[in-house]
């Protein structure tokens, strides 16, 4: 297989190219694609060294696969080029997501989506595929019907430039130097900023609905309610989520674990009496979704649970990468 990476080198691109590898792939042609500002930069794959090009109209002739990591902008302008090319776009950014005509996919659940395409695949929100990973085996059991969500999102969740701008902050803070912020809106240190995305006018954020809307589609569940608070907060790598829920059929906690339990891609840690528990620190650099902290909710009439999943890899690069085994 011919494949192409658009946005080679940004955090999820450069994982991207670590998953062909871990993922064991079958790569005939790698294709590492940019900005102009980044043409000629090496990168080894298995052995070989690739050097960087830049991203054109022309770039996709003779690929079957452009792994799409460069942004929505990006995305919307390559992509009928690519498409003319005879090549599928699996495309990591928010660009297709609700397009009726567009899969929107998690191999896990909803795998056999991806064969219905027309020419692109979308890769969902990465709150999105942690918090519905954690859900789908108990989706199997019984329907969700509502969702109270709140996720605690990683500063590389915004980028290489996130990391930065929290390690700046942290190191003007022990020398007693000014703050300075340009990618957060406040300052990150050792603080929680309880907004995500762009806010909308009935108080949400578009970081929030994603959850909701890119839910349904993907659960084929239309009449799912979710509400949603996005916090930003001051930890390098890894989201994690609080979710409380409710099902058509009220399932007994035993249910709801062995659902969890028995579930592709996630793993039970759920022992608060030993400190046994999700975190971000434990799903760091790998594609295990970690659950625990599982409770009858008698408010919501249901269920609550916490998750922790790494948004670059899962969230991201590896599931991207995985929908390639779909087709």
């Amino acid at each position: 297989m011919k494949i192409g990476i658009l946005g080679a080198t940004g955090a999820v691109g450069q994982q991207m190219i670590q998953c062909l590898i871990e993922q064991d792939i079958k790569v005939d042609e790698l294709r590492l694609m940019a900005s102009r500002r980044s043409v000629g930069k090496e990168i080894e794959f298995k052995g070989e060294t690739l050097k960087v090009i830049e991203a054109t109209e022309n770039s996709f002739e003779g690929l079957d696969v452009i792994l799409g990591a460069a942004g929505g902008k990006s995305s919307k302008h390559f992509a009928p080029f690519i498409k003319k090319a005879g090549a599928i776009l699996i495309d990591n950014s928010s660009a297709f997501r609700l397009d009726k005509d567009v899969p929107l996919v998690i191999p896990e659940i909803n795998g056999e989506d991806a064969k219905k395409h027309n020419g692109i695949i979308a890769n969902p929100n990465c709150s999105t595929i942690i918090a519905f990973m954690a859900l789908y085996g108990i989706n199997k059991k019984s329907k969700l019907t509502k969702m109270i969500v709140s996720t605690y999102q990683a500063v590389s969740g915004a980028g290489i430039e996130g990391i930065t701008e929290l390690d700046n902050q942290i190191e003007a803070l022990l020398n007693g130097k000014e703050i300075e912020n340009s990618i957060f809106a406040h300052q990150i240190a050792y603080n929680c900023i309880p907004a995500i995305g762009t806010f909308l006018a009935d108080g949400y954020t578009d970081e929030e609905m994603k959850m909701q809307n890119e839910g349904r589609k993907i659960m084929h569940l239309p009449n799912l309610n979710v509400t949603c608070t996005c916090v930003r907060v001051p930890i390098i790598r890894s989201h994690s989520i609080s979710i409380s829920f409710a099902t058509e059929r009220l399932l007994t906690i035993e249910e709801v674990r062995e659902a969890i339990s028995s579930s592709k891609g996630v793993k039970l840690m759920d022992d608060g009496i030993n400190n046994v528990y999700p975190m971000p620190i434990s799903t760091s650099d790998n594609d295990i979704i970690e659950v625990g902290r599982i409770r009858e909710d008698k408010v919501i009439g249901g269920y609550s649970l916490f998750c922790s999943g790494d948004q670059i890899r899962k969230g991201a690069a590896s599931n991207t990468v995985a929908i390639i085994k779909c087709l």
